[in-house]
């Protein structure tokens, strides 16, 4: 599993035009990848890092805040560009793996105290962030 986190003043995704999912105070804008092999003890340990992980303001934690999250699947995120110029998608894992595991972190993080707004797995999305910081951190399983 492959977490892109982005510290956010504001975020929100769109399908068709309609917001389906925002955060609308600072707080976190998390992209999820699944590969085969992912477990749902994965989705769990890597819910608890980044809701703990210590890049808000004054080296606080999403948790300490009550940052809201914003959950986002984008298989992309385990793309294959070494050959050619065309990504190979085949270490993404498929829809009946990896959509229960982005469920599960949704989940997890929820479990954890955490407000999570979603998009939509599998749609087109449009997503809309203001970043702050910049903060990008890059969490793998």
């Amino acid at each position: 599993m492959r977490l892109v986190i982005q510290r956010v003043r504001q975020a929100s995704v769109a399908v068709d035009d309609q917001v389906v999912g925002a955060v609308d105070r600072p707080g976190l804008l998390i992209l999820v990848g699944v590969t085969h092999g992912d477990t749902a003890a994965d989705a769990a340990k890597l819910a608890d890092k980044a809701w703990r992980l210590r890049i808000m303001a004054d080296e606080r934690s999403a948790a300490d805040l009550g940052a809201p999250v914003l959950v986002v699947s984008q298989f992309t995120l385990y793309a294959d560009t070494r050959k050619g110029r065309r990504p190979s998608w085949s270490a993404a894992a498929p829809q009946p793996v990896s959509e229960p595991l982005v469920t599960a972190f949704i989940e997890a993080l929820r479990d954890l105290g955490a407000e999570v707004a979603t998009g939509v797995f599998g749609a087109d999305m449009q997503v809309s962030l203001v970043n702050d910081g910049p903060v990008t951190i890059v969490l793998d399983s």
